[in-house]
């Protein structure tokens, strides 16, 4: 990754390939102050036609502005109205527009060094394990702060930590599928985990089918490459509180038997976005030795169809707790995996008795209908759930709660099992398969379930601090959520 550092040093005579500078809308001059030498900046952007709107961008010679080779202006917007996210977004244009360079300094830090540590980092980005980038990420990247004590250090650390925990998730949900199986997802993740000093349990399909994951064992039944469920656990010595993390893994989905159209099938490698979210949130929070416990729950599978593909019609026996009955589930679609390998997470996770449970999954394409792509929907116990929506909003991930009417229950009625997968309409699609894995979550069990179908892929071009592929999306909004509860409880 690009490295960070804190300087104090002057920013217009720092020797830099560049410098970046934050600049306002209207007469608000630059995110140094209305007397900073930056006005010169906040001036020349406006004589070539800038406007200082959030997310534009304008590159400027450095001559008679700067030390600095190049001066990148980067909008803030209304400086009336500056949020975190705004600062974010800008650090991440402008590291795209640093690519190649070696040594830059950015005055972003001083408007909010979390937001613009975070977008820089995230900005920087590039998933290069198969094609190298025409330019390199930016290398170092001096943060001016006012002060670059233990405090501003601390912050820095908290930052470069999420940051590295996005991009882990990142690289997971960019791995092509015939890389990335439910077997070596496990070994990666059991590598990541292990150098964190986590521990880290691998249950094979033998296990599996010992352990009666029968949600798990059915959707990876018809690939060659078998199903795996890895727990990833962190106790620090004294947790306030503990909580499991429940994420979906399908590392390929082709629908199954009920297979998918064959337009934009290969965005479908990102299925296990949720479980990739959820290893990456576990280590970072061992990484920042926060004061709770997190036991991580990775639902691995590939959906293909085959002769040993499950099917339409057949009735699946899912992992139960000790001491409980089996619950069983109705296949009408096979395309409506995802719910069936989490109940099984779910159930195992259960087991633990977590004080919250969050469970994330790219789950439904009525998420993106609802919602669209950069909205996450977030439903279960209503107070977890507006909690998580909000610091969601927060961390700039979008979140939005959605409620679990009592009347679209019945739509999952079956005259042979205690659930079906599906319901005969698709009104309420998103909704539908949150109450579908609540059956499998005890009542008195805090749970928040995020479906993240949209925003954890972005299919388009890049914006802001986000690429195209794998976003980390929720990761921040996890991390952010375990913070929440160590501070409040």
């Amino acid at each position: 990754m690009t490295r960070l550092s804190l300087t104090t040093a002057a920013p217009a005579t720092a020797k830099a390939d560049a410098l970046v500078v934050g600049i306002y809308s209207g007469s608000g001059g630059s995110d140094a102050g209305p007397t900073s030498p930056f006005d010169a900046v906040a001036a020349a952007v406006a004589a070539v036609g800038g406007k200082g709107k959030a997310g534009e961008v304008t590159v400027l010679p450095g001559t008679g502005l700067a030390a600095a080779g190049r001066v990148i202006a980067v909008g803030l917007g209304d400086p009336a109205k500056i949020t975190g996210e705004i600062v974010r977004k800008a650090a991440g244009a402008a590291s795209r527009k640093l690519a190649g360079l070696g040594r830059v300094v950015s005055t972003l830090g001083s408007v909010d060094l979390t937001a613009a540590a975070e977008g820089h980092l995230l900005g920087a980005y590039v998933f290069d394990r198969y094609k190298e980038p025409s330019d390199a990420p930016v290398v170092e990247i001096a943060l001016v702060v006012p002060s670059a004590a233990k405090p501003a250090k601390e912050v820095l650390r908290r930052a470069v930590v999420t940051a590295e925990a996005v991009a882990l998730a990142r690289d997971l949900v960019n791995t092509p599928p015939n890389d990335l199986f439910p077997a070596s997802f496990a070994e990666r993740a059991s590598a990541a985990a292990g150098e964190a000093g986590l521990k880290v349990d691998v249950l094979d399909e033998k296990a599996l089918t010992k352990g009666g994951y029968g949600g798990i064992l059915a959707v990876g039944g018809g690939s060659t490459r078998k199903p795996r469920l890895v727990r990833v656990a962190y106790k620090p010595a004294k947790a306030v509180a503990s909580v499991a993390l429940v994420g979906k893994g399908i590392t390929f989905d082709s629908g199954g038997l009920s297979i998918k159209p064959a337009a934009n099938m290969d965005h479908m490698t990102s299925d296990m976005s949720g479980a990739a979210a959820v290893v990456a949130t576990a280590i970072a929070a061992a990484v920042l030795e926060l004061p709770v416990a997190v036991t991580a729950y990775a639902a691995l599978a590939e959906n293909l169809p085959s002769g040993s593909a499950y099917r339409p019609g057949d009735v699946i026996t899912h992992y139960a707790p000790k001491g409980e009955r089996p619950r069983t589930s109705h296949v009408l679609n096979t395309d409506a995996e995802g719910r069936l390998v989490l109940v099984d997470a779910i159930a195992r996770a259960t087991e633990d008795r977590p004080d919250y449970l969050l469970e994330t999954s790219t789950l439904t394409g009525a998420q993106v209908v609802a919602l669209g792509t950069r909205t996450m929907g977030v439903m279960g116990t209503e107070s977890l759930r507006d909690r998580v929506a909000q610091l969601a909003r927060e961390v700039g991930e979008g979140g939005w709660a959605m409620p679990f009417p009592e009347e679209l229950r019945e739509g999952l009625d079956s005259p042979i099992a205690d659930i079906a997968n599906v319901a005969g309409k698709p009104a309420g699609g998103m909704l539908l398969a949150g109450i579908f894995m609540q059956e499998w979550v005890p009542d008195d069990l805090p749970w928040a379930h995020l479906d993240v179908a949209g925003p954890a892929f972005n299919s388009g071009g890049a914006y802001g601090y986000t690429g195209p592929g794998g976003t980390g999306v929720p990761v921040r909004t996890l991390l952010a959520t375990l913070a929440d509860i160590a501070a409040a409880g």
